[in-house]
This record gives C-alpha cells, structure tokens and sequence, in this order.
C-alpha cells in the first residue's frame, strides 16, 4: 500500500511539471508568432517608410548659397564684391526628427547669452513653412565668433544647429556711391507675392535699392546643393553628391570711379547732388547725392539692438541720407532755366542772333516790381546769358508765352522721368496754365507774373538735377537727349553677355544758329568774365551756366532757407564728352559754390583724357543782323502770356533775380 501511495505522488509530481512546460511552450510560441508578425510588418509592409525615415536619419541635402556678382567701374576698378562670413542656422529636418520646438531651442540659445533676434527668427520659421524641410532658417546671419564657438561646443545637445559658410557683401568705398549701387537685404512677405520675384523664397537675401536692385537678376546667381552623411549628432561625416552653385553675373558700370570719388570730396558734409553724363551716350560719369549712407549696414539682417537702431536713425533723420537728390530731389532751377528758355525763344524766331537785344530796366513791374541784380541795360542774348540778366529773361520771358514756354522745355525733358535705370525717379513740375489751375484753386488763372518767375526757373519750376544734366548735354551735343545710365555691361556670366540696350535718345532738329548762340553764350559764362568763372580749367573749353534758386523771400533767407546754389555746363565746348549738373543746397550763389566743384571734376577729366590738353576748334562769330532768320512764324505774329498784368504772390515765390 506504501508502495502504491508513493508511485502516485511521483506520477502526480511529474503530471504538474509537464504541464507547466505545456504552458511554457504555448507562450514562447505565441511571442515568436507575435515577433514574425512584427518581423512582417516592419520588413514588407512598412519597408518603404521605414527606408526613408532610416535614409533621413542619415543623409542630409544642404544648399549652398550662389555668391552676387562683383561691381565694377567702367575702367574695371572693384567697387562691390563679397567676403565669407559664418552664419548659424537652424535644421528643421533634425528638429523634427528629436521632436523638438524651434521657440524652445531658440530660447535656450538666448539663455545662454547667445545675442538672437527672437521675433526675427520666428517670423523666419514661421515664413519657411510652405519650403522644403532642407532648407535651414538663418538663426544669425555673420554670426560673432563667441556665438560661433558656443553653438560648435554645444553640438551634442543641439545637433539641430549648424555653421555655414557663406558670402557676404561689401561695399568697400562705404557711403560713397551708396546710391548708385543701393544696398541688399532679406526679401519681404509682400515682394514674394509679385510676380517680378517669382522663384525667391523667405529669407532670401535680395537686391532693396539701386543697381543691387534693378539687376538683381543678373547679379544674384543660381544656389547649389550637397547631399552629405551625418552622424546622431547632425555632423557631417562624408559627401555624397555636389551641385555647384553658379555665380552671379559681375557687372561694370558707366561710373568714373576717380570723378566720383573728387566729386565727393568736393562736396563733402554739404547737401546737395552732383551727376555727370557723357552727352554722347547718355552713361553718368559721376553720381553723388549727400548725405549719404553705408549700405555695409545693410549687408547682413539687420537683427541685433545696435543694428536697429543705426537703422531707425537712418530712416528718421530730417536730411534724409537714404533720399537720392539726383533722381528723387526736385529743386527750382533759378538761372540755369535760362539756358532753355533762349533756345525756345530762338527757336520761335522772337529773337535772331543778329536782333536779340531786350532792355533789362533793373528789372520790371508786373503787378508788383520784380527786380534784377542790376540794371544792365539792353543786352544782347550773349550777353545776357553770360551776366545772368534776369530782366531780359523777364520780358523775354513774357514774348515767348507760357504756352510756348512748355511746349519747349518738355520736349528738352523737363518735368518727365528720364528713365534712367535706377529705381524711384521722379517727375518734378514744370509751370503751365493747368499746373496753377490746380494748384492755386482761389487764383486759378495765369498772369504774367507767373510768366516772369517761370523765366527764371523760379514760381511752379522744380526739376530733378537728373532732368537739367540730360537737358544741358543734349544741348551741348547738338540737340540729341539721351537715356541716363549706369549699366554698361556684364562682365562674366555663366550666358551671354549682356549690354545697355535701353537708350531712347530724342532728336530736336534746333537751328545750326541756335545752338551755336546758346553755346558759344555758355561758354562765355566761364571764359569771358560771366558769372560762372570758378568752372574754368586751363586748355578745357568749359561751358556753363550758374543759377541761384530761391527758396523763400528775402527777409526768410536763413540756414535751411538760403537759396540753392546750380552750376550746369558741359566740355569741351565744340566736342563735348562731359556734361554736369551740380547742386549745393541752401548755399548761396552758384558761381561760388558749385562751379569750383565742376572745376575740381573737369580737372581731373582733362588729366585722364586729354593730358596735353584740349585744342579748341575756332568758335564762329554770331550770326550777323544781315542773316536771314530761322523758318518759323515772325515774333511779331505771336501770342504772349499776357492777361491783365495784376495779380499777387505768396512770400515764398517772390523772385528775388540774381544769378
């Protein structure tokens, strides 16, 4: 019985243990099921994503920025170009990937003394949304060498941001020919929406003003791109492919560096413009507008504190250094208006070179006594333009008529654009029956008094210095105005090269003896006692004009308020190659003030081009009284302005007459 009883607990004992195994058994088989199953779904089903998101993990496509091209001079001399800079930027596809926040990393960085533009970066962030994962956002762009280093020992805990190298531009010559060249800076959220900026993308840094603006295109390059290997912590271990980027197109301009850096000189803190042209082709030698600014503080994304508030100073300060006096002021001409209102006045056939003489009288009372700055009898229009006679511009003035007087200086371009290839060019005024009608709504109508100012550059004239140069060198040259310009050409590109193409040049077929009156009268501004005598240059035939434009009444004239200083004129006399419009503002006369800047610029044009110095043709005497007139309606059969002769103007207007 023991015996049995003992045989049954063994058997018994066995029975549990085996079934347990049993159990066993089923579980390990039902985790290897469960594991095949995985197995399945990780390697067949899932394959693909899975291969991306291993792929991703490990290779990384990296854009390379496309350096702008280099500006030049038209003698070849560098005056834009780039410089390499570091920049740290952020990798959205790594940030995705730790599942990690752009605000969190950002704020960290700032914690840790790291100088960011917080809203800066967010806009940025929030702007690239719409972009492809691989391209990075710009966390500091020309980034500090402390910030260099800290992001570069921090790589582990922040793998998401990187170093690039990329290039910068530089304006090496500063705020000298800062508005010609403009300036660059990071696309806006409404550029992108215009169709002219169509494949820009946020964050993209683009030509703002000037030429970095109007030829942006050509200048800006084509961005490449690398696929590289990176490690867990987002360092780049090997390079798999390379696209290059393509450089943009280097550009030469029409400037004469060594004219536009003595014409800046010359003017120096004073405000005021300077443009010089080649009244052949219509290329500006010199463009100068002060004060100035320096587009080096534009080169980079204006981010840091210091970087704002040089900028808010810019574009708060009442001189306006961003405003370019050349395209964008409009000023009353004063006397230099002379000079196109002797041609109309020829041209109408109301004076002949032989039968020009008109009484000065001191001046002449139209409603009230407008005076000249002296009486200088009556002289001939030689004569007259050479002393600056307003009183016979007056009643010269006064024969041709306000209509004529219009018709005549529009088609020499005054109070329209001239389309020079910069942008924000402005149109100005030029006196006309309608202009006051809208101006003056109380005193609509025109009266000879608005025809005396308007004879002298002075009532409803205000031009762009760009306006009278291109005015004066079509006149120099013979009655052809060409388009102003500062883009010569390209230099290198990866197409074809690419030349100014754009000159509309307009022909007035002006009588032989008008333009040889009017030059030979300009000419003797400088080289027969006239007023503009500062200007002359010793074996250069300068010819010119001087013109003092009044800014207020007499009484006002203070500071801000003194009159405006013009000399405009061209050389050599015969042949010109240069043609000039300075303006000095709030100066004075502009035989003192600005002729001896056209002086210091003709100077150094003459050393250049003519060393030996420039042998005048024999200048023709005036057309003697014998000769016959110019083929057009007698004067005696023409309409003048006048009307009843009475009529007031405001202070601010009233002519004060000098040269």
């Amino acid at each position: 019985m023991a015996l049995k009883l003992s045989e049954l607990n063994e058997r018994a004992r066995f029975s549990g243990l085996g079934t347990r195994l049993a159990v066993i058994q089923y579980i390990l088989l039902a985790a290897f099921g469960v594991l095949a199953v995985r197995l399945y779904l990780l390697q067949v089903v899932d394959h693909k994503d899975y291969l991306r998101q291993a792929e991703n993990n490990r290779i990384r496509t990296i854009p390379i920025p496309a350096p702008r091209g280099a500006i030049l001079d038209r003698e070849g001399r560098l005056i834009v170009d780039n410089r390499p800079s570091l920049s740290i930027i952020l990798n959205r596809e790594e940030l995705r990937e730790r599942g990690r926040n752009a605000i969190e990393v950002v704020d960290e960085m700032i914690t840790e003394h790291v100088q960011l533009d917080r809203d800066a970066v967010l806009a940025r962030l929030e702007d690239m949304k719409s972009q492809p994962l691989y391209y990075p956002i710009m966390i500091e762009e020309n980034a500090k060498p402390e910030d260099v280093a800290w992001v570069r020992a921090h790589r582990w805990e922040f793998p998401e941001l990187d170093i690039l190298e990329q290039p910068q531009r530089r304006y090496p010559y500063g705020s000298a020919l800062a508005h010609v060249i403009g300036y660059v800076g990071e696309i806006n959220r409404g550029q992108l929406k215009r169709p002219e900026y169509a494949g820009y993308r946020p964050g993209d840094l683009i030509g703002k003003a000037g030429v970095e603006a109007v030829y942006d295109r050509l200048i800006r390059g084509q961005e490449g791109w690398k696929r590289v290997v990176v490690d867990s912590t987002g360092r780049e271990i090997s390079e798999l492919e390379r696209v290059d980027p393509v450089p943009g197109d280097d550009i030469r301009l029409t400037i004469d560096l060594d004219l536009q850096l003595v014409a800046e000189s010359e003017l120096n803190d004073r405000r005021g413009a300077i443009v010089a042209l080649d009244p052949r082709s219509g290329e500006v030698l010199v463009m100068v507008s002060h004060p100035s600014f320096d587009p080096n503080l534009f080169s980079q994304r204006i981010t840091t504190p210091e970087g704002k508030s040089e900028y808010r100073a810019l574009v708060t300060d009442p001189e306006r250094p961003m405003y370019n006096r050349v395209i964008q002021g409009v000023y009353p001409t004063g006397s230099t208006w002379k000079i196109l209102i002797a041609a109309a006045g020829l041209e109408e056939g109301i004076i002949t070179p032989g039968h020009s003489a008109i009484l000065c009288g001191g001046g002449i009372k139209v409603g009230r006594f407008v005076r000249c700055m002296k009486n200088h009898g009556s002289p001939d229009i030689h004569a007259a333009i050479v002393h600056s006679c307003d009183g016979y511009f007056y009643r010269l003035g006064l024969k041709l008529g306000i209509d004529n007087m219009n018709k005549w200086v529009k088609r020499m371009g005054m109070g329209q654009k001239t389309g020079i290839d910069l942008p924000g060019e402005r149109r100005g005024m030029i006196p006309s029956r309608e202009l006051k009608a809208k101006l003056n709504p109380r005193d609509p109508r025109w009266k000879d008094f608005d025809t005396v100012l308007a004879s002298i550059g002075q009532g409803s004239v205000v031009v762009t210095p760009i306006q009278l140069a291109r005015a004066i060198a079509g006149v120099g040259s013979g009655g052809v105005f060409h388009t102003p310009h500062v883009f010569l050409r390209t230099e290198r590109g990866a197409g074809k090269r690419v030349d100014y193409g754009d000159d509309k040049a307009v022909k007035i077929d002006f009588h032989p003896r008008t333009l040889e009156t009017v030059q030979r009268g300009m000419w003797g501004v400088v080289n027969e006692g006239g007023t503009g005598g500062g200007a002359r240059v010793e074996g250069f035939d300068v010819a010119g004009k001087t013109g003092t434009a009044q800014v207020v009444g007499l009484a006002k004239a203070k500071g801000h308020l003194k009159d405006h200083a013009w000399f405009v004129s061209f050389a050599p006399q015969g042949s010109p190659e240069i043609a000039a419009a300075i303006l000095v503002e709030n100066a004075g006369f502009g035989g003192t003030h600005s002729a001896p800047i056209a002086r210091a610029v003709y100077e150094i044009y003459r050393a250049k081009h003519f060393p030996e110095g420039h042998r005048a043709a024999p200048r023709a005497h005036l057309v003697s009284a014998e000769a016959p007139a110019p083929e057009t309606e007698p004067a005696a059969a023409r309409p003048t302005s006048r009307t009843d002769g009475a009529g007031a103007a405001p202070a601010e207007v009233f002519a004060k007459g000098h040269p």
